[in-house]
């Protein structure tokens, strides 16, 4: 696998969650965006590096009053 490319595992590791914390994002939504490469509930999914990146650059504030409560 490319150190780019990255499964639920690794993408967590990198983000710093729990690999059920993402899996969880997969289904509500707010999440990083994803690639799912196999239909079903157990079908493969991967993660850019770039999107990881991105969105935890989108959850950047500034003051703990920017937080939604």
């Amino acid at each position: 696998m490319s150190p780019e490319i990255l499964d639920t595992a690794a993408a967590a590791a990198y983000v710093g969650l729990s690999k059920p914390t993402l899996e969880r994002f997969r289904l509500t939504g707010g999440g990083p965006a994803f690639a799912k490469l196999s239909p079903g509930n157990r079908g493969a999914v991967r993660y850019r590096r770039a999107d990881l990146d991105a969105w935890v650059a989108s959850k950047l504030i500034r003051s703990t009053s920017q937080v939604a409560a």
